[in-house]
This record gives C-alpha cells, structure tokens and sequence, in this order.
C-alpha cells in the first residue's frame, strides 16, 4: 500500500507560481492605479466630470480603493444625469438604506460625480452674478447648498459602514484562520484515533467539508495554511492505507471535479472581460485547492491543463492593464501637448479686444479636444487637470484685467458723446441749412472717430444722437419740399439714364463705361422722396448687372487663359502640381464656406444681425462662385492630363 500512496496537492512549484503570479499582478495593477478598472470605464467622460470629481475629492469626499471582498455594483438603472441634486440626495440615501454597503462604491462614484457637476456649475454661476455685480472674485464666498451638506452627512454614514465591513471582514479572516488551524489540528490527531477506519474516514471527510465551508483567511497566510493542510491530509491517506475501492472512487470523484474545472477556466479564457475572467479565475483556483487528490496518471497533465489556461487569463489580463496604461500615458502626453499650448498664450503680446477675442476662440477649441481625450495615469491626472486649469484660469483673469482697464476708456468716450449729442440737439432746430449740415457731418465724423462705451449705455446713446441729426435732416426735407419741379425733372433724368445703361453694350465699354455711367447718376441731383428708395434700388440692380457681365466676361477671358497654360504645360508633374494646387485651394474654401455658415447661427442671436448675416451671405455665394471656377479647371486639367497619357 505504501507504493499506491495518494498525493492530494498539485506540484507545490507550479501552482504556487501561478497563484502568485496573479496576485502580483492585481497588486502591481492596484498600487499604480488602484482605480484603473473605474477609469477603463470612465475614459469617455466629459470635461465637466473630472471637475466634479476633483471637487468632491478636494471635499473630502474620496470612497478609497476597491477592496477585493466588495461585491458587483447593483445597477443603477436610468440614466441618473438628469437628476436634480436633491433627488441624488434621495437616491443615495435610498441605496445606503436598501442595499448592502460593500456593493456601493461604484453607485457611490456615479451618484458623487453627477452631483458635484451640478453643485460647481451653481458656484461659477453664483461666482459670474458676484463678480459681474462689481463684486471682488477673492472675496466671493458661495452660499450654502443644502443638497450638498446633506450629501456629505450621507456620505459619512457610508464611509463608516464601509469601515466596519471592511474591518469586520478581517476580523472573520482572523477567525477562519484559527479554525482552519484546528482542523489542522485536528487531521493530526485521525493518526492516532483507534477509531474503525470507517469511522475515522467520516472523520476525515467531516473535516474536508468544515475545510471547505470556511471562509477565506488573510492572503499572507494562504500559502503556507495551505500547504500545511495538504501536508496532514496525505499523511492521513498514508496513515489509514484507504480500502483500494472507496479510494478509486474518491480519485475519480476529484478527477471529474478537476475536469470540469479545467473546462471552466478553459472558457474563461475566450472571455471578452478580461477583468471579471481574471477574478473568476482565482475562484476556479480557490476550488481547485480544496479539490482532493487524482490518480497519480492523471495529475500532471490535468495540471498542466488547468495551468494552461490559467497562463492565457493572466497574459490577457496582464495586456489589458498594459494598453490601458500605455493609452493613459498618450492621454497623458496629449494633455500636456495643450497645457503647453494654453501657457503659451499667456506669453503672447495682446493688445486689442480683437485680439482677446481671437485668443478666447483658440482657448475654447484647446478646452474642445481636451472634453475628447480620456484620462491619465491617476497618479498624473489630478496634476495635469490642475496645470490645465489654472493656465485657463490664468488667462482668463488677464481678459479681465484688460477689459477693467477699457472700462475706463469708455467711460471717457461716454462722456465725449454726451458732448456731441448736446451740440447735436443745439443744431436740431437751426434754419442755417448750410451750416448746420455740415456742423451735423462733422459731428456725425467725430462719433465714428470715438470708441465704443459700455453695452448698456451704447444704444441710448447712440438713439439720442441720431435722434437729434434726423429731426434735423427731416425739418431740412420738409423747407426743401417746395422745388419738387426740380426733383421731378431730376426724376426724369435718372430715369433716362436708367433706360440708357440697359441699352449699353457694357461688354464693348467695359468699366470704364460703368465709371461714367456711375458720374453722370452723382451729378444728377435729388429726386423726389417717394421714389428715391424704389429709384436706387433699380439703379442698384441695373449696375449690379453690369459688373455681373463684366465678371462672366472675365470669367471666361481667365478660363481660356487658363486653358493655353494648361495645354503648354508638358509632362504629368506640372499637371499634377498645379491640380494639387487648386485642390488644396478648394479644400480650403470648403472649410472657410463651413465656417461662413456657421458662423450665421451665432450672427442669428445677436441685435443688428440682419445686416451681418447679408454680408456673410454674400461672401458665401461669392465664395462658391470662385470654387466652382476653381472645381472647372481642376476638370480641365484631367482632361489634359487625360489627353497626354
């Protein structure tokens, strides 16, 4: 019998190897980002929730690390981003109350982020009101959020209860350990019991059982408890010499168990989560050690087959932190690609408000990419959000400081339009036609030479002015309403040029035709009121219609200048040189008529936009006219090269 001797335990070496593997692994994982598998899920989040998450963090409200007795996070059903912050105050008051506190920590994170986002946007928005109120931003102090203050009462109810579970597990590790060291004990003593060996093997089998229902003990001590109890259980299959039937039994039963175990962890390894495979992995290992002993021909291969597969879990669970880590770090180094790019325009000379608008613009576009790269390494993350944001914090209180120091300049242009209203409205009632015409003029020169003052004074002001200048202009109208026969004649005379420039062969007279036609109209005086909106107008389109003519003319001059040069060019390199050239023009008015067009939703929300949006119109239809001709040569150009191959 000494010769048929069963070895409950794997090969000491391999499993040891591949359990320790795995820990080290997850620890070497959890020490350099202890909440990686929480960011590999949060790489898509915006902007907005790093702040939240920063902000609750500088609160005091960090959960700490995952532990590995927590549970899997209940689900949190709908979305919760449009929860208002108290009914996310009433939601994680009701999972602390109905669900068990090891399970939280995930819900915990969602529901903490979603409400500090909401509460930091009612502090910069509190903070902007202050501020915008004439307030001093180092004195602002925000008002106290209620949601907030209940928030943080919950969340330290949770953290307490976290803390006692998470104790309360070690505690009940301490405890399993003692009793696995009394069945230990225990198997010691079956080899010295005068018991029958049916007795002493139901004993035995008892204490397998108590073995097996005891819960998990401190990981520094699993090894060696391990090893131990294996140690005594061979000894006890030594000791008592096992009827051979009831053993062969006892094998098969363990070879059946380790079977299916090696098929688990087999399909464990085409596992898409390569996380939650690694984690039922070490279960499978855990059943695997409580697994008795096969026969001696099957132990090494199925060994080697449960080692196999356990290998392939841990490489893919090992690639899987890898990329994640090397994704961070371009993550990383993207980031500061823009920190670097945000600090170098606190270093640029900005003199204007053009200027500082066109700054402004760069910076919220830098602010764009950055909402679309995901995190950093978290020991890097904090850090680099803090550079980012206090270079865009920088910047902005330079904006501020500009602008407070145009405050008082327009304050003083107010004040030199005050002035020219009051002369103005002193020339409103003159009867010196003459005189006061060209006093209003020189008035009217002056305002355009003085800057603007404040938005809420502009259109009063502006209002005032022009009041004055059109009362003016109207009681000169009215005393000049008397030579209508010369207005009339004046009528008569545009008219007849009207008819005249339709008749003209504008192609023979080109500009030049235009010039003179366009002197004889100014020398024609004043028609009635009446018609002189309806008479420019038409005049207006008969001109327009000129240079319409003039530019096709032209057009087609410059196409068919275009086409000897084309058909001069020889061989495929000039050709595709001067294509390309046009292409990447094209490319580019493309992206300058995309912007034209968006740029009118912006003009739409704005005072006076009509008369913006007429202007960008035009230079959209003027910009697609020249992309058209520009599209005409490129077609050209393929029809040479085509002739020329």
């Amino acid at each position: 019998m000494a010769t048929e001797k069963i070895n409950l335990t794997a090969p000491a070496e391999p499993v040891g190897t591949v359990a320790e593997d795995a820990q080290t692994t997850t620890t070497n994982i959890h020490q350099e980002n202890p909440e990686s598998v929480t960011e590999e899920v949060n790489m898509s989040e915006t902007f907005a929730d790093e702040e939240a998450a920063l902000a609750a963090n500088e609160a005091g409200l960090d959960v700490g690390d995952e532990t590995e007795e927590e549970e899997a996070a209940p689900s949190l059903g709908d979305d919760i981003s449009g929860l208002s912050e108290a009914e996310l105050v009433t939601l994680f008051a009701a999972k602390i109350e109905s669900e068990p506190v090891q399970t939280l920590r995930p819900v915990v994170e969602a529901i903490k982020i979603a409400l500090y986002k909401q509460h930091r946007a009612k502090v910069e928005a509190e903070k902007r009101a202050f501020i915008e109120a004439g307030g001093d931003e180092a004195t602002f102090t925000p008002s106290v959020d209620e949601d907030e203050v209940r928030f943080k009462e919950l969340f330290a109810v949770y953290r307490n209860e976290r803390d006692k579970h998470i104790a309360q597990m070690e505690a009940a590790k301490e405890d399993n350990l003692k009793i696995k060291l009394q069945i230990i004990e225990e198997l010691k003593e079956l080899i010295n019991s005068d018991e029958a060996m049916n007795t002493t093997f139901t004993r035995f089998r008892e204490l397998q059982q108590r073995w097996k229902d005891t819960g998990l003990v401190p990981q520094q001590n699993v090894k060696d408890l391990w090893e131990t109890y294996n140690l005594h259980v061979e000894n006890f299959y030594n000791f008592i010499k096992i009827n051979r039937e009831l053993r062969d039994l006892d094998l098969k039963k363990n070879y059946e168990a380790k079977l299916a175990l090696c098929e688990q962890a087999e399909e464990l390894a085409l596992e898409t989560q390569v996380v939650e495979a690694f984690r039922k992995l070490q279960k499978l290992h855990d059943e695997w050690r409580e697994t008795g002993p096969v026969a001696i021909e099957f132990k090494e291969s199925l060994w080697e087959r449960f080692k196999e597969a356990s290998s392939r879990i841990n490489k893919r669970h090992q690639e899987h932190f890898e990329g994640l880590k090397a994704e961070q770090m371009k993550n990383l180094a993207l980031k500061q690609e823009l920190c670097e790019k945000t600090e170098a325009l606190l270093t640029r000379e900005i003199l204007t408000r053009k200027e500082w608008n066109k700054a402004s613009e760069e910076l919220l576009e830098i602010q764009k990419v950055w909402k679309t790269i995901g995190f950093a390494p978290k020991k890097d993350n904090n850090r680099i959000y803090e550079r980012f944001r206090t270079a865009c914090d920088k910047f902005f209180e330079l904006k501020r400081n500009f602008y407070a120091g145009v405050k008082g300049e327009m304050e003083h242009n107010l004040a030199l339009k005050q002035e020219l209203c009051a002369e103005a409205e002193a020339l409103a009632m003159s009867e010196d036609w003459k005189h006061a015409t060209d006093e209003l003029i020189a008035l009217q020169a002056r305002w355009k030479q003085v800057g603007p003052v404040a938005r809420r004074h502009s259109d009063a002001i502006w209002k005032r002015f022009r009041a004055a200048c059109d009362k003016f202009f109207e009681r000169k109208s009215a005393h000049f309403s008397s030579v209508d026969s010369e207005h009339e004649e004046n009528l008569k005379l545009k008219q007849a040029l009207l008819e005249e420039m339709r008749a003209a062969d504008i192609k023979a007279g080109g500009f030049d035709m235009v010039k003179d036609f366009q002197r004889r109209w100014s020398q024609i005086g004043f028609v009635p009121i009446k018609q002189k909106d309806a008479l420019q107008k038409e005049y207006k389109k008969v001109v327009d219609a000129m240079f319409q003519t003039l530019r096709s003319t032209e057009r087609d001059r410059s196409m068919n200048r275009f086409k000897e040069r084309v058909s001069g060019m020889k061989g495929g390199n000039q050709l595709r040189s001067e294509r390309e050239r046009l292409y990447n023009k094209v490319r580019q008015m493309e992206q300058d008529i995309a912007l034209l067009e968006n740029n009118i939703g912006f003009f739409s929300k704005s005072k006076n936009a009509e008369s913006l949006i007429a202007d960008v119109r035009e230079k959209i239809e003027r910009s697609k006219r020249d992309m058209a001709e520009l599209i005409e040569k490129i077609r050209l150009i393929d029809e040479e090269e085509a002739k020329q191959k």
